[in-house]
Formats: structure tokens, sequence, C-alpha cells
């Protein structure tokens, strides 16, 4: 008598079977440095593990690639300095709030864009992702996008290359760090846009894209129900009067600044070159908006 072999099912839901794979994909990377020990951490493997379907194999190849590029971009070593005149007009901040999870929410308003420069957009991009992941709280690894589209035009129009390498740098390098994100008052003209470059965008992290409109009410609700509108800025049609300030949102980065150098143990001067972001700190008590 012949028995055939069952195929393995893996199971989601199944602790010893996730902590299987996890014990699998740690052991596949081999050796690693001390920073790249900290950036894979058991979180970080399961965001890579999940982005994968659980498959260890594509979750290593998709690591290794993200260590290989923060080698190359050093994104630990990026500081306030380095970027801060591409926040000048606050077209990308992390909000003085956070979402009814406690999760940080990042704005980003592209009509406020106020440079050309391809790789300062990025760099800009992946250091507020960094010190977006430094302050989620305890317990949390996704965050909230909120793009306001308010007086965005054509003219306003990033090249297809900075899109399409910000949206690489997000879904292969930052996977399942996006718990939701809401597209804010979108022009009609937009989704001729949009249409070109949701191509790009994987369809799980796709599904996580709203689309609000402040004149309807129903719509907003699915925001409301993600961000308190007692917290929301009132420019987002929440009840809060408070807006971008580019001097306090300074000095918020350059505090945070100094908790990336003790996290990497770095003296903040570019001393370090890992491959990690931290985990699980609670977020700063500083306020960078003020009252309107």
């Amino acid at each position: 008598m012949f028995w055939r072999k069952q195929a393995s099912h893996f199971d989601l839901d199944d602790a010893e079977q996730r902590q299987a794979k996890i014990k699998e994909l740690r052991a596949a990377l081999g050796p690693l440095s001390a920073c790249g020990e900290k950036y894979c951490n058991e979180a970080c493997l399961v965001r890579y593990l999940e982005a994968r379907n659980w498959n260890v194999d594509k979750s290593r190849k998709m690591l290794e690639e993200s260590l290989k590029w923060r080698a190359a971009r050093r994104p630990e070593d990026i500081r306030w300095p380095d970027v801060s005149v591409e926040a000048e007009t606050g077209k990308m901040y992390r909000a003085p709030f956070t979402d009814r999870e406690g999760r940080t929410v990042i704005v980003m308003r592209p009509a406020k864009q106020n440079t050309s420069s391809h790789e300062g957009q990025l760099q800009y991009l992946t250091y507020t992702l960094e010190n977006a992941a430094l302050n989620l709280p305890q317990g949390q690894d996704k965050m909230v996008w909120l793009i306001d589209f308010t007086g965005w035009t054509l003219a306003h129009r990033s090249p297809f290359k900075t899109s399409r390498e910000s949206i690489s740098t997000v879904q292969n390098h930052y996977p399942e760090r996006l718990s939701a994100a809401f597209m804010f008052n979108p022009p009609k003209i937009f989704e001729a846009s949009f249409k070109v470059l949701k191509v790009l965008i994987d369809p799980k992290s796709a599904q996580k894209l709203n689309f609000v409109y402040k004149e309807n009410e129903e719509s907003m609700k699915t925001m409301y129900n993600h961000i308190d509108p007692e917290v929301l800025p009132v420019e987002f049609g929440g009840k809060n009067n408070v807006v971008y300030n580019h001097e306090d949102y300074s000095k918020l980065m350059t505090r945070d600044d100094i908790k990336t150098a003790s996290f990497w143990g770095a003296d903040g001067n570019h001393a370090m070159n890992g491959h990690s972001v931290p985990e699980g700190k609670s977020q700063s008590s500083l306020t960078v908006a003020k009252a309107s």
C-alpha cells in the first residue's frame, strides 16, 4: 500500500507555524552585522513574510534587497539639516496627532512641492518614513497617510521617475508599514494621473487607499473612523485649529535626530552605517503645530 504525501499547509493563525517560518527566515539570512541584527528583529521579519504571503524564499530575497538598499542609501544616517529645505512649505511632515489606535500619521501635501530635486525628495521621503517608524507606539508597526490634494494641479505633478522610485521605496523597503491612506479632496484631473501610477502599486496596498471629500459626509466618515475629528485639523475636515509651523517642526526633528543617533549608538554626525529602523518607541510629547 502506498501513502500519498500530503502537501504541507501553512495556517496563518497557528502560532507554532508562524514561529517556524520566522525562525526559518532568520536562519536563511545567515550572519548579520550588529546593525543588521537590530533591523531584522522579529517584527521586521514578520512584515517581510506578510509582504510575500509567508513564502520564506521570497521574503528572504526581498529582505536582502532592503539590506542592500539601506547599505547604499544609509537612511539611519539622514539628519534634519540634510532635508530641512524640503520641508519648508510643509509638503510632508509627521502630524502632531495620531489615529484612534495611536499610530503615527504622515501628512503629505503635493500642492506645496517646493523643489525639483529627485534625490532631495527621495531622501526626505526616506527620512520621514524612518522618523514615523521611530515614533510608533509599543505594539504598533503601521502608520497612516493623509494626502491632501487641496490646490493640486498638473503643474504640481512629480516626474514619473520620482513617483516610480518613491512607490518602490515604500513598497519594497517599508513593507506592511501602511495601515490606511486617505486621499483628501483629489481633483478630477488627478484621476488620470492616478490610473498611470496605480499599475505600480501592489493590490494589497491599493486596497488601503481611500478617496475622501470634504463635502461628502459618507466619505469623511471613513476617515473619522480612523482619526478622531476632535484631533484632526480644520483644514482636513476636523475641529482642531492647528497648522504646520516649520520652526516648531525643525525643533522637534532636531530632538528626534538625537533619539535616532542614540538608538544606533551614533554620535549624531553620520557615524553609523547599519541597517535598521527602531521598533516600538513612544511618540514624542513635543508639539509641532501652533493654534491658528
